[in-house]
């Protein structure tokens, strides 16, 4: 699985160890399986508007990005067997309960080298 460092736009690291999700297969699986995220580890959702907890062990944020990765909007403490959507959001990155304290609607992401 490929990943890559997550930050926003003015530097601020959102995750150092975000997974990529870019195939119906891995978006697919996503975070099914685990009991939690590591500290700087997350997962980067392609094409997505939406995700859900189905199944889930933890709660997460989610940063609903559109196409540029500007942030929409955050859900923050998303818990297991929840759903959530974003009209216009294109991406979706999941990172831990907490980790999106310091991203905002408005603020751009950006993708760090890509690492497989």
């Amino acid at each position: 699985m490929k990943f890559a460092a997550l930050s926003k736009h003015d530097g601020t690291v959102v995750c150092t160890h975000c997974h990529l999700a870019t195939t119906p297969l891995t978006r697919l699986k996503g975070l099914l399986g685990r009991s939690g995220l590591d500290p700087g580890e997350g997962m980067l959702f392609r094409p997505a508007g939406s995700i859900h907890m189905f199944f889930m062990r933890f709660a997460l944020d989610a940063i609903f990005c559109d196409r540029d990765l500007v942030v929409i909007d955050v859900e923050r403490g998303l818990r297991p067997w929840r759903m959530a959507s974003r009209k216009g959001a294109k991406i979706v990155v999941e990172v831990a309960d907490g980790a999106a304290a310091d991203v905002a609607a408005g603020d751009r992401l950006v993708l760090g080298t890509i690492a497989g």
